[in-house]
């Protein structure tokens, strides 16, 4: 028996021996990171950051809450109650009705990028906010100043009024790595200065138009938006900003602004107190695999081009609908969400060059990017039109001739309208009466009885991509004719 205990005993401690120390090939001592001296270094750079606005307050000058006058009376005269705010009971001190108030708003975290009082946090911290109030490790107190913010991507950069602050490092988010170690400081729940460890869980995910987020699995709450990322050389890596939440409160998942594309915005909001994006007038659509196989793509890659504003910078340039974006100013697009991202970032004015697929090949094109904030044209809406094809065809649908009126409200050449649905290929993929078809495969429809020519000639066994402009969108619909 005391052998067996020996044995587990020994395995016990082998098993803890390679948990703290696992041994391998490429890493033969490698040891679980020791975070105490590196929060020792960077901890004095976190602030708290606590917002107040003004508020009007609402409240009777005197009685009890709730009760009529009439009511109090009798509880003070026959009962001897005191009521605060009556002559015999308690002077009350209240606000003047609708005189403003300063009320909390929030509480959240930021952290010194340099040492005269420039600090970055979120914008949802801030927004909205009457006076931002910024904390230090030391418990001094300041009144910040906004010197701007970005609520697209959430970046806000605020002033206080110090000098020798301690600041932290930035690092190169474009060289984060999964599975890394990194740690987050902050002010969850209003609990100062709390520390917070894991791994790098994915990069690069798409959560909205203009941010590649950094995943990870640090465990973030309310009161952590604005705190820094950092790796284990103590840089800050991405600014903390979200959570994936069904409670509310941390589940596992967490992202964070990449400090690149943060100090992107920063730069331009201490310059010119707001962030210049550049535009080019479309509207896109989702990349699947179907429409890709169907284009001559192979695999999904590119912006899908669903609408081109009429007299935007991308219909000047040549841009179509339909067409798919496969580099802008020299960098590739891999998917729809990288176009918004890689426009944003140039320069209003700038004549760029754009590669596009379109009926089977490439074709080079470009377009002057403007400024996101000019006004963009608005679509007009398309008015009726008359019947003259039946439903008998290999797509199942009835067409009819569009007006010159009607083109022109679609910013179309051509193309012709759907008016009836039969048991077709069509009908099934959700096309309906007011759908305008205006490309099968590689043709150009300009009529209805090119459009019955051009489908009888369809291969009934090879999927075929359908043109559909729907409103303002156009819609690619993979279809194999019946």
């Amino acid at each position: 028996m005391k052998k067996y205990l020996i044995a587990l005993m020994t395995i016990f401690s082998l098993g803890q021996f390679a948990f703290i120390q696992p041994v391998s090939a490429q890493n033969p001592r490698v040891t679980i990171p020791d975070f105490a001296d590196l929060v020792e270094r960077a901890s004095p750079a976190v602030v708290n950051i606590r917002t107040t606005e003004k508020v009007v307050v609402q409240q009777a000058q005197g009685g009890i809450p709730g009760m009529p006058e009439d009511q109090a009376e009798f509880f003070r005269r026959f009962f001897g109650v005191p009521i605060p705010g009556l002559p015999n009971g308690p002077k009350q001190a209240q606000p003047n009705p609708g005189k403003p108030q300063e009320a909390d708003r929030g509480v959240g975290s930021g952290f010194i990028i340099e040492s005269n009082g420039l600090i970055l946090t979120n914008a949802h911290v801030v927004e909205g906010a009457t006076t931002i109030y910024v904390t230090l490790t030391d418990k001094r107190e300041f009144k910040a100043k906004l010197l701007g913010m970005d609520k697209r991507t959430d970046v806000a950069v605020v002033k206080i009024d110090a000098r020798d602050l301690p600041k932290l490092p930035l690092g190169d988010s474009s060289r984060v790595r999964v599975g890394e170690w990194v740690l987050a400081i902050g002010s969850p729940f209003g609990l100062e200065n709390t520390v917070t460890a894991g791994i790098v869980s994915a990069k690069s995910r798409d959560t909205g138009d203009y941010l590649p987020f950094i995943q990870t699995d640090v465990a973030v709450n309310p009161g952590n938006s604005g705190g820094p990322l950092l790796n284990t050389a103590g840089q800050v890596i991405g600014i903390n900003s979200q959570i994936f939440s069904r409670s509310g409160g941390y589940m596992g998942i967490s992202f964070a602004i990449p400090i690149d594309e943060a100090m992107r915005v920063a730069d331009q909001l201490r310059t010119n107190g707001k962030m210049t994006r550049g535009r080019i007038g479309v509207a896109l659509g989702e990349m699947t695999k179907d429409v890709a196989e169907s284009l001559g793509l192979g695999k999904p890659r590119g912006a899908y081009v669903r609408n081109v504003e009429p007299g935007g910078p991308a219909a000047a340039g040549g841009i179509e609908s339909g067409d798919v974006i496969l580099s802008f100013n020299g960098r590739d697009i891999a998917k729809s969400t990288d176009l918004p991202r890689v426009v944003g970032e140039t320069k209003p004015g700038t004549s760029a060059p754009v590669q596009v697929w379109r009926k089977g090949g490439t074709r080079d094109l470009t377009v002057t990017v403007t400024d996101a904030e000019s006004t963009q044209a608005a679509n007009k809406k398309s008015d009726a039109p008359a019947s003259n094809s039946n439903s008998a065809n290999a797509l199942g649908v009835a067409v009819s001739e569009l007006s010159d009126g009607k083109k022109k409200d679609l910013n179309i050449k051509g193309g012709v309208e759907v008016t009836g649905l039969g048991e077709g290929p069509l009908a099934r993929a959700g096309i309906r009466p007011g759908d305008v078809i205006i490309r099968v495969a590689d043709a150009d429809i300009t009529g209805v009885k090119q459009f019955e020519a051009l489908v009888k000639g369809l291969d009934a066994n090879k999927a075929v991509p359908v043109f559909i402009r729907r409103a303002d969108s156009t819609l690619v619909v993979p279809v194999r004719p019946k």
